[in-house]
């Protein structure tokens, strides 16, 4: 259906530019989403909490992803880059100039803000494949660049940096891990109430234009320059405060925790969870934590094969990952509501 069929049909009411469930879940399932999220960590062991705050930690970042190619339909394979930038920049604030956690992540996001910006400029050159092979070699290249003698002093070369992970405040009786499972829901819950509004409002709507027809958007008064290059800043921006979300959580940065595998199993993460649609990300997420293992439960000595095997059934029955299953959830209520 094309965007004025959306817009104006004979003998129907209008509908939304961009429909709420193309962009969050319903009132009812968040709250009960919040509640299980909120709750489930006073009932588990630590190790449970880590996982659960990696699987907060790579939602954002799949988020991010979400927001610039299903958001403006440029397609990265560059995130691994912009988290490495996020985590190394929390580590030498907090490392080497003792700054608070809390006052790193608007500071990392700036800083990521800018770095994705800047790359989009080049990159406004090129589209399509071409841009996914850019960001591609940014990926490969991030590594090798942390490696540098030049920049020993600051990102430790080879051997990372350590990161403390904070104590609760105020006497609280509570564990590191879970304190830090509490930081990361706020901070993860803030991000997504901002990107869900940013993408119904004006300049979410010009991404969408550019994603479906940028010389139509253009036609139309759309930036596009502005606008592409502003959905790369925004994007790095939420990755690199899941970056330093993650470098606190684990307590460790290195080169090689960032590589090009790291990248692909983000786009997988947002494949999995449905292209465009924001709630997909924590499902995207899921995958990217839980399947790896298992996969190698079900078998150690072929666990990369089994991976395959799982996202290769999960790509043929489901090729619009959660957000298909979802929408068909929906659809079935209303038939019986109707």
């Amino acid at each position: 259906m094309s965007a004025a069929e959306e817009v104006v049909a004979e003998g129907h009411q209008a509908v939304e530019a961009v429909p709420k469930r193309a962009m969050t879940l319903g009132t009812g399932t968040s709250l009960v989403v919040l509640a299980a999220l909120l709750v489930a960590p006073v009932f588990v062991k630590n190790f449970i909490i880590f996982q659960m705050t990696m699987l907060l930690i790579y939602g954002l970042a799949v988020l991010a992803l979400n927001i610039l190619t299903g958001g403006s339909g440029q397609f990265s394979l560059g995130q691994s880059a912009f988290y490495a930038v996020g985590a190394y920049a929390t580590a030498i604030l907090m490392d080497r100039y003792e700054l608070h956690y809390v006052l790193c992540l608007p500071v990392v996001a700036v800083f990521c803000f800018l770095f994705g910006f800047l790359f989009g400029r080049p990159a406004l050159r090129l589209s399509g494949i071409y841009v996914a092979l850019a960001t591609f070699a940014l990926a490969t290249a991030m590594p090798q660049l942390l490696k540098l003698n030049a920049l020993e002093n600051w990102t430790g070369g080879v051997q990372g940096l350590v990161v403390t992970k904070p104590n609760a405040p105020f006497g609280l009786t509570i564990s590191q891990d879970l304190w830090f499972y509490y930081v990361t829901l706020v901070v993860a819950i803030a991000i997504y109430v901002l990107s869900s509004n940013l993408l119904r409002s004006r300049s979410g709507r010009a991404f969408m234009a550019l994603r479906d027809n940028d010389i139509a958007a253009s036609a139309m008064g759309v930036d596009v320059a502005l606008y592409k290059t502003l959905a790369f800043g925004i994007s790095a921006a939420i990755t690199g405060i899941a970056g330093g979300l993650g470098a606190i959580t684990i307590q460790f940065v290195a080169p090689d925790s960032y590589t090009i595998n790291f990248a692909i199993s983000l786009f997988l993460g947002m494949v999995v969870g449905g292209v465009g649609w924001l709630p997909g990300s924590l499902v995207g997420s899921a995958f990217i934590v839980f399947v790896p293992n298992i996969a190698e439960s079900i078998s150690k000595g072929l666990s990369g094969a089994t991976f395959g095997i799982i996202l290769f059934l999960i790509i043929f029955l489901i090729p619009h990952g959660a957000k298909q299953i979802a929408f068909l959830a929906w659809r079935w209520a209303d038939n019986l509501r109707g």
